[in-house]
């Protein structure tokens, strides 16, 4: 039994009994198939740690557009799909490499970059809100800082998704998990001023506009796409004079970063977030470091 056709019906497995997101199954795909392109196609009782000690090795020296070698997340996320092949492979009773032989590469966690309130302010005022462009831009940001929403979430909203007077909704999210969303005043207030403006009958909660105002009905939903979004976001930063790089995902971890510094506990932000891990939501603890050095000047070395 060849991978490429375990692959195929590993694919259609996760799609109708895993019930995986479309580009998850993509992902999964993509990164077997780098495993074909290195060994060719093999059967998979081949497949042996020696197989994956050198397909490691091709992977950490495979170059992109933008570097010499794949990142250590990438090659992990070639790990992940593989590991999870096998255990299709196990689930099935064809031998194979037991998937616990396969250890993902330590990797160093990222800094967490949030913006203060100084720079979200600056960010928040730069959209121009006479045109209906700058009407959901702002509508936009404000939607990010407030809910905390991935960009993926975000383009994916419809109209209908949101009740602006109860100022929440559900989502959708990684893993097909759905949680509630919670947004501000400000956020609806914005939101609404952009429906306002809006002429069209189009299902998007976001519209690409491509410098105009009008949008046509010929069946065509255009909604914003993520890129847009990551790329107004960053020019948005740089007209407000922000130096570090930022994203949407920025504004998701600056929400974050907020609930925290306001008395959040670590379990209700990873419920807001959507994070599966509580591991994945420890990356925001460095926002207690304030609290915690203001506790060793109270009560550390105290004379009497």
């Amino acid at each position: 039994m060849d991978i490429s056709s375990l692959k195929t019906d590993f694919l259609e497995y996760l799609e109708i009994e895993q019930n995986r997101s479309n580009k998850t199954i993509a992902n999964y795909d993509h990164y077997l198939t780098r495993l074909i392109d290195f060994a060719g196609n093999i059967k998979v009782s081949e497949i042996d740690s020696e197989l994956i000690r050198k397909w490691r090795l091709w992977l950490n020296r495979l170059g992109t557009n933008t570097s010499d070698e794949l990142q250590k997340t990438t090659q992990n996320y070639h790990l992940i799909a593989l590991r999870s092949f096998l255990k299709y492979l196990s689930k099935r009773d064809i031998k194979s490499l037991a998937p616990e032989k396969i250890e993902l590469a330590k990797t160093s966690r990222k800094q967490v970059t949030f913006l203060g309130p100084d720079e979200l302010d600056r960010l928040i005022s730069q959209p121009k809100t006479d045109t209906i462009i700058g009407l959901r831009d702002r509508a936009i940001i404000e939607l990010l800082f407030s809910s905390g929403l991935r960009v993926s979430e975000l383009v994916n909203l419809n109209k209908d998704h949101i009740n602006l007077k109860r100022r929440e909704f559900m989502v959708r999210g990684k893993g097909q998990k759905d949680r509630p969303i919670f947004i501000s005043q400000d956020a609806a207030l914005w939101l609404q001023k952009y429906l306002d403006e809006r002429q069209d009958n189009q299902i998007p909660l976001f519209l690409r506009y491509n410098g105009k105002k009008d949008i046509d009905n010929s069946g065509d939903h255009h909604r914003l796409t993520t890129r847009s979004v990551q790329r107004l976001i960053a020019r948005y930063a740089k007209l407000a004079g922000i130096t570090k790089h930022v994203s949407p995902h920025t504004l998701r971890h600056s929400f974050a970063t907020d609930l925290l510094m306001n008395g959040a506990d670590l379990r209700s932000v990873q419920a807001l977030l959507g994070h599966s891990n509580i591991s994945t939501t420890q990356i925001y603890t460095h926002v207690t470091d304030p609290h915690l050095k203001s506790i060793h000047d109270k009560f550390h070395n105290k004379s009497d």
